[in-house]
């Protein structure tokens, strides 16, 4: 999916809160800055000289999206530290810079390299932001294929809580089987039609609709790909549900009509303590999917948001691994267990 970097606010901020990718792109730009309180920092000047735009040009930009560009590094400087920036800007000794002016200024305007790249990512004008936004965005791609072995499919399952989620869902997924079919009087379609009855009240898709956008192949099991938390939500409705319909179809003595059971459906979903956890569970699958796999659920697509810095270290960080690698550890552990209990 094409992603036009100069109107995506949430696109640029998952950029600037992937430190792995940050990383790599801060290595590629080559960027010389002033070294200032333990980083690099540039000149509101010397961006517009790098972007080649005129002052001005920036500090529109800096008028228009100051709130953004602040949060990201962008800071004006006086006072004690300006002083402290003046002697940083004068033992740097580049001559690019106009000391004599700078000397005589009484504040300073200064981008370390993630508010750089931020007015990067925003700058329409100029030629060299353009392709600048271009290698980002070709960085960010290559950086998460690289730490996830060449694909995004199943980054879901590099997560450490996702062996137990997936674990614990898989008995109440039998569970809710069971009850479907000892107390619904209804073909073997039941059990798709409940299935995306589930899916469609957590996250407004069928599974036909999940599989489109994730891409999944036919011989893909689409809960591989759910996040942790989604399978616990689906564990607590397909647990929940299959209660209900146990309860229900005793109290009457025989299996219940499909009727009975959408009413049953429909007043389960609608308990209010189900609302906070949906509402998460949407933000958490539309967000990561957007950032990681590229893939945006247009049903869920007021719930997208920036993925905060936890999220790449969760994902893509030294805290995540393969599913081969999690479940040999957990055979090592096991083997342990025994071997100790011998």
């Amino acid at each position: 999916m094409a992603k036009d970097l100069t109107t995506s606010e949430i696109d640029r901020q998952n950029i600037l809160n992937n430190p792995y990718a940050l990383a790599e792109i801060e290595k590629a730009a080559g960027i010389r800055g002033i070294p200032f309180e333990g980083k690099p920092v540039v000149l509101k000047e010397q961006v517009a000289a790098f972007f080649e735009v005129t002052p001005r040009t920036v500090e529109n930009y800096l008028e228009r999206h100051s709130e953004e560009l602040a949060r990201n590094g962008y800071e004006v400087i006086d006072g004690k530290r300006l002083q402290a920036l003046k002697l940083a800007i004068s033992a740097a000794d580049d001559p690019e810079t106009d000391f004599g002016i700078i000397n005589r200024a009484p504040r300073l305007a200064v981008f370390d390299f993630r508010a750089f790249l931020n007015l990067a990512m925003l700058m329409a004008e100029s030629p060299r932001a353009a392709l600048l936004r271009k290698a980002i965005l070709d960085i960010v791609i290559d950086t998460i294929n690289a730490r996830t072995g060449g694909g995004t499919k199943y980054i879901n399952q590099r997560d450490e809580d996702f062996i137990h989620a997936a674990f614990v869902e898989e008995n109440y997924r039998k569970q809710f089987t069971d009850a479907l079919r000892e107390c619904v009087d209804m073909g073997n379609f039941k059990y798709a039609v409940y299935t995306d009855k589930v899916y469609v009240s957590i996250f407004r898709e069928k599974s036909k609709d999940y599989r489109r956008v994730l891409q999944l192949s036919e011989k893909d099991r689409v809960r591989d790909t759910f996040y942790a938390e989604i399978l616990d939500l689906i564990a607590s409705y397909e647990c929940g549900l299959a209660d209900a319909l146990v309860k229900e179809s005793m109290a009457k003595e025989r299996k219940l009509s499909p009727l009975e059971v959408d009413v049953i459906f429909k007043t389960f979903e609608a308990q209010a303590h189900w609302k906070p956890l949906v509402e998460r569970a949407r933000v958490k699958m539309a967000s990561r999917d957007l950032a990681f796999r590229d893939a945006l659920h247009l049903q869920l697509q007021q719930y997208v948001s920036p993925l905060a810095p936890d999220e790449f270290e969760r994902f893509l960080g030294e805290r995540s691994k393969d599913l081969a690698a999690r479940l040999e550890e957990a055979s090592d552990v096991m083997r342990r267990l025994k071997e100790r209990d011998a």
